[in-house]
């Protein structure tokens, strides 16, 4: 049984996206939840800024999860995109 180029094309995409999503999804992970700690030890300091703290970890946690998610358009694009 002999591969066309079509078909090694398509496995090379498919293992592409997957190395994409798992390299993608490190350092959202990573970070989100280094922050969630920081956010956790300044809210045990100062109890009377938590809504503060809250609300800027939540940001901060959003501009991080856009890499995660530039990877999923990456790897969706790879998967459905490439023939």
């Amino acid at each position: 049984m002999e591969l066309t180029g079509a078909e090694i094309i398509k496995a090379a995409a498919m293992i592409g996206a997957g190395i994409c999503m798992g390299f993608g999804a490190i350092g959202p992970g990573i970070g989100e939840g280094f922050a969630a700690g920081k956010a956790c030890e300044g809210v045990a300091r100062e109890p009377e800024n938590a809504n503060l703290i809250t609300r800027t970890m939540l940001i901060g946690q959003a501009v991080s999860e856009s890499t995660g998610i530039y990877s999923l358009v990456i790897a969706l694009l790879m998967l459905f995109v490439i023939k």
